[in-house]
């Protein structure tokens, strides 16, 4: 549980850096960082205890969009619209499921906006309309299923190294192989929800939390990376990073013009998500700005890189209450976790 967040007093150069350098080597070790930040271990490391206390940053793991693409799960963004009076209700009892990953109250024509993650579209059906539906409060919702994910929030940078020292970092982290996606076993599930509370877990932690051997536990987490099935990220308080307002976008493109129009929007520094989606509307995507008069410079900048782009809706966060698993303050602060939970897969072995 982080502490007042009111006492925290903001990011120095110093503390910029290293939450720079853990975007790009979230699992490094604290000597990495050290060399590469001018510092000894044991200075970085405490720099990271008192933001980590403070709920300024924090480390988690989610599964990546390559899991989704080898059949094993599936997102969708959900709209939730409450009774009068009942939104903080709603909002408490949302918060607390595995499944959802973020939550947030936002502008225009919903109340709630989730991330929420399936173990396909028959279970994503279940939840919605069972479990979703059945939430005292809840009036409608709207289910917006996703596609391919062109970019998310793991690639957010906030810029404060020089090139130098990111190619150094960027050595360190773990890379793409030509390793093909794999069934998870039970234990890749267990080693997945302790790494979502904590991605900087130690593989002795992570054995203790999931009951395997260090050795095991360095192999599987290892072999999760390095499938790309597994992504960590370093994450800021919004008000700290300078980019402390999220617009929600929802748009078409021709079909045949997704691609070039993705690549264009990707490549924005604001973007922090960007999916296809498979509803009235075929693209989504999410950016941090500057300020609330930043959120429609921002679409006229969007309109100018993507012209075959039509906005179709759209919306600003007006209080996150949850991203990635993490609980958030009204200022953006991490308070606390709920741990994701995957599904289980009847007969997998965490044999290797």
């Amino acid at each position: 549980m982080a502490q007042d967040s009111a006492h925290f007093g903001g990011l120095d150069d110093v503390d910029q850096a290293l939450v720079h350098a853990l975007q790009i080597a979230p699992r490094a070790s604290w000597t990495t960082i050290g060399a590469t930040l001018g510092l000894d271990a044991v200075t970085v490391a405490r720099r990271w205890h008192r933001l980590a206390e403070s709920g300024a940053a924090w480390i988690s793991c989610h599964p990546a969009p390559a899991l989704a693409e080898s059949g094993q799960g599936c997102m969708a963004f959900v709209e939730v619209d409450c009774a009068p009076g009942r939104f903080h209700q709603v909002a408490r009892a949302l918060a607390a499921v595995p499944r959802v990953t973020a939550l947030s109250h936002v502008s225009g024509d919903r109340d709630l906006y989730l991330n929420v993650m399936a173990r396909n579209l028959a279970d994503l059906s279940r939840w919605v309309t069972r479990d979703l539906a059945a939430l005292d409060g809840v009036v409608s919702t709207r289910t917006h299923p996703a596609g391919p994910v062109h970019t998310e929030g793991s690639r957010w940078r906030l810029r404060a190294l020089d090139h130098r020292q990111t190619a150094q970092l960027a050595a360190a982290a773990p890379r793409r192989t030509d390793l093909p996606a794999f069934d998870l076993t039970d234990l890749d599930q267990r080693l997945i929800t302790s790494l979502s509370v904590d991605g900087r877990a130690t593989y002795r932690a992570l054995a203790e939390q999931c009951g395997a051997s260090p050795d095991t536990v360095r192999r599987r987490v290892r072999r999760l990376f390095d499938a790309n099935m597994l992504h960590a990220r370093c994450e800021v308080a919004r008000a700290l990073s300078e980019w402390p307002v999220s617009v929600i976008i929802w748009g078409r493109v021709p079909a045949a013009r997704l691609r070039e129009a993705t690549r264009r929007i990707t490549g924005m520094r604001e973007v922090r998500l960007c999916a296809s989606v498979l509803s009235r509307h075929n693209l989504h995507l999410t950016a941090w700005v500057r300020s609330v008069d930043d959120a429609q410079r921002f679409e006229i900048r969007l309109a100018e890189s993507s012209p075959d782009l039509t906005v179709t809706d759209r919306a600003i966060t007006l209080l996150p209450m949850k991203h990635s698993g993490h609980l958030l303050d009204e200022a953006g602060y991490r308070v606390g976790t709920i741990p994701l939970a995957l599904w289980p897969e009847a007969g997998a072995s965490d044999d290797e």
